[in-house]
């Protein structure tokens, strides 16, 4: 039975993954170092900000000491925030989809390893705020995709809220990684993924596979709970 639905937001609600990589390279530059675009898609997307930078201070590629990052992490956050007060747009077929689980009192939830204060501008920009019941973003796990933990504690959040018992394998997750997807796996949920930044071939580990969100109906998903 179907009972819940939890998104990803970056690349599944709102077009922002490019917005991403480019503020992570403005703030590289000032230390003499740039991803490419395919490099970031391939190897470092699915990270949180910190676990970014982490890993490319542990490559070696990143001559900084690790007492640095939450300084780099407010930076990037700075210039994220300005790219998308002007760039920021909400992929098609998002708006849709949401109002159909609004419409059959669906609880929806967001679990992001984006900031919380970029989760909240884009989405009230873009009037999106209300359809969600629960935000969980980086600041509240220590473990980022693929572990689980973010997915879990998204389900205690909504079973608290609703005060009624939440099944795993009753949600389902919206991804666009497969280091999203494993995570969901990882926490017995069932999952679908959107084709906005991977291709098919890549997101094999899904339930199920679209183009766009509003291709989705209420049906399909009490299937994959079924």
């Amino acid at each position: 039975m179907l009972r819940a639905v939890i998104f990803d937001f970056d690349g599944v609600i709102t077009d922002s993954e490019i917005l991403h990589f480019r503020a992570f390279n403005a703030v590289l530059a000032r230390h003499g170092m740039q991803l490419t675009k395919q490099e970031y898609y391939r190897d470092y997307l699915g990270l949180n900000d910190a676990d970014c930078y982490t890993t490319l201070i542990g490559e070696g590629r990143l001559a900084i000491a690790e007492t640095q990052i939450p300084s780099l992490v407010q930076q990037k956050t700075r210039v994220f925030e300005k790219l998308a007060r002007t760039e920021g747009k909400i992929i098609e077929g998002v708006r849709e989809f949401l109002d159909v689980l609004s419409g059959a009192e669906v609880p929806i939830a967001i679990c992001s390893g984006a900031l919380l204060a970029e989760i909240e501008l884009i989405l009230e920009e873009a009037r999106l705020r209300d359809y969600f019941d629960v935000i969980v973003s980086a600041e509240e796990v220590e473990r980022g995709k693929p572990d689980p933990q973010g997915f879990l504690l998204a389900l205690r959040k909504l079973i608290d809220l609703w005060d009624e018992p939440i099944a795993p394998e009753s949600c389902v997750v919206i991804e666009d990684s497969h280091w999203g997807l494993k995570a969901a796996e990882a926490a017995g949920m069932r999952t679908v993924a959107v084709t906005n930044t991977y291709d098919a071939d890549q997101l094999k580990l899904a339930d199920k596979i679209v183009t766009r969100l509003d291709e989705l109906t209420l049906d399909d998903l009490r299937q994959l709970c079924s």
